[in-house]
């Protein structure tokens, strides 16, 4: 009997070893077609044990609401890089195409856990930093953070989680790397997670309303990318008897994932819109105010701003008010400076609105402290309002 013992080489010398372990290693060459029996294996591998999953994530959480609160664009990256969303996001799909009922259940358990889980250590810790006096007296924490555009999210908010769908699977079948394409499917998930936890914090309902939507948006969006580009990769059901059980599941998922999708876009749509009409109405504005203001009667008025205030009644808002901002020489409010405003600016607005006149007037002070203009001195500011 002939016993044969498995010796693991510790020295290679081979000019061709490199090349032959990076092909062997990965399923295949780079950007060729992965077999089915390595996508399954390959998805289960880059999904980690619960645990770990649960300690990561919940890092992750932390580092994100803080960055948030922080408005630290920086620290919300570093969230997004230590989060391991990738695997979930792949294996629910692969699960899915390949028949692998466990991989299905294991990636749709983890992407539903994490994003729970992400939610409420962002509650925890958002209320702790209210009370410990965190909170802006006096200020929107949507406005000052970074929160704005996670709970009044648009259409463009999709690009980013179709795109992370479509590169995930990409880099599993083609064996590109995968290290930034996890960071792009945490970017769409983690922060509007702790957008969510933070509002619901703060006690503002709209707001963690629109930031959960985004988050299930999100969701569905990476799915239904992942699951349309392994269909187009080739990992479609077909044939009568291998692969024949997997088409009903597939198609349903694809229809319960492309349904939702449209059917929560809607409201994204309507916030998109309104982006558009604000940029629209506010440039418009912008024209009326200099035309107003190059009448001989408003010599000595010059315009310094205009801003198109919305409601804040999120996720959905509405145009608030137009204020426009007015340097003079001469203090107070000009008589029916606003009314002219409005008159100018009303038809370009589709429904009630309002026109404020914010009055700046500047006051050169010289070296002596006098106001009479002579030599390098500061600036006063007073303001004035008109409605």
């Amino acid at each position: 009997m002939c016993i044969r013992d498995r010796i693991n080489a510790e020295t290679v010398v081979s000019e061709e070893f490199a090349t032959l372990r990076e092909r062997y290693s990965r399923g295949g060459q780079t950007g060729s077609r992965t077999s089915r029996q390595v996508l399954r294996t390959k998805a289960d591998e880059l999904t980690p044990p619960f645990a770990i999953y649960t300690v990561m994530l919940l890092i992750s959480a932390v580092v994100a609401t803080a960055g948030l609160l922080a408005d630290s664009p920086a620290v919300v990256i570093g969230a997004m890089v230590i989060a391991p969303l990738l695997g979930p996001a792949l294996a629910a799909n692969v699960g899915i195409v390949t028949g692998d009922g466990r991989l299905k259940r294991t990636g749709f358990t983890y992407q539903i856990a994490g994003v729970t889980m992400v939610v409420v250590a962002s509650i925890a810790l958002a209320m702790l930093a209210r009370l410990a006096g965190l909170e802006p007296a006096g200020v929107d924490i949507v406005v000052a953070t970074e929160l704005e555009e996670r709970v009044a999210p648009n259409l463009f908010s999709l690009a980013v989680a179709l795109g992370a769908g479509i590169a995930g699977i990409l880099s599993l079948t083609r064996g590109f790397s995968e290290a930034i394409v996890g960071v792009m499917i945490a970017a769409a998930l983690i922060p509007p997670s702790a957008a969510v936890g933070i509002t619901v914090a703060w006690g503002m309902s709209g707001a963690a309303t629109g930031a959960a939507a985004l988050v299930v948006v999100n969701l569905l969006s990476i799915n239904l990318a992942a699951l349309a580009t392994l269909w187009i990769a080739g990992y479609r059901p077909q044939g009568l008897f291998e692969v024949s059980p997997t088409r009903t599941p597939t198609y349903t998922y694809a229809v319960i994932f492309g349904v939702g999708l449209l059917v929560l876009a809607a409201p994204l749509a309507s916030v998109t819109l309104l982006d558009f009409h604000t940029t629209e109405l506010e440039s418009a504005a912008e024209d009326e105010v200099d035309a107003v203001l190059a009448q001989p009667r408003y010599d000595g008025l010059e315009s310094d701003d205009v801003v198109v205030e919305l409601d804040g009644d999120y996720p959905i808002q509405s145009v608030d008010r137009v204020v426009v901002t007015v340097s003079e020489r001469e203090p107070g409010p000009e008589s029916g400076l606003a009314d002219r405003l409005y008159e100018a600016i009303r038809p370009h607005s589709d429904g009630s609105l309002v026109v404020e006149v914010q009055y700046v007037v500047a006051e050169e002070r010289g070296e002596d402290g006098n106001g009479d203009g002579d030599g390098d001195g500061d600036t006063a500011l007073r303001t004035a309002n008109d409605r």
